[in-house]
C-alpha cells in the first residue's frame, strides 16, 4: 500500500515537473505575452467585419520601420492587400 503511494506521488510529481518545463519552454521562446495568449485562446472571439465592410482605420510602419502609414490614405489609390504571417 505503501508502494503505490510512493508510486503516485513520484508520477504526479514527473507530470508537475514536465509540465513547468514545457511553461518555461514556452516563455523562453515567445516571451510572457506569448505564454498569456497560449493559456488565454480559448477566450478569444471572432471579428464582426463581413465581406464588403470597409475595413477599419489603422497605422502602421513603413517597410523603412519609421514612417507612419495611415491605411485609409492608402485606400482608393491603389490596390491594398495585408498580409498578416510568415512566409518562412
Amino acid at each position: 500500500m505503501c508502494a503505490v503511494r510512493l508510486w503516485k506521488k513520484i508520477v504526479i510529481g514527473v507530470a508537475g515537473l514536465a509540465l513547468l518545463a514545457l511553461g518555461g519552454f514556452t516563455y523562453m521562446v515567445g516571451g510572457p505575452r506569448n505564454l498569456i495568449g497560449m493559456l488565454r485562446y480559448d477566450q478569444r472571439e471572432e471579428g464582426t467585419l463581413k465581406v464588403g465592410d470597409r475595413a477599419p482605420d489603422v497605422t502602421m510602419l513603413a517597410l523603412d520601420g519609421k514612417t507612419p502609414v495611415r491605411l485609409a490614405s492608402r485606400i482608393g489609390q491603389k490596390p491594398t492587400v495585408l498580409i498578416f504571417g510568415s512566409f518562412t
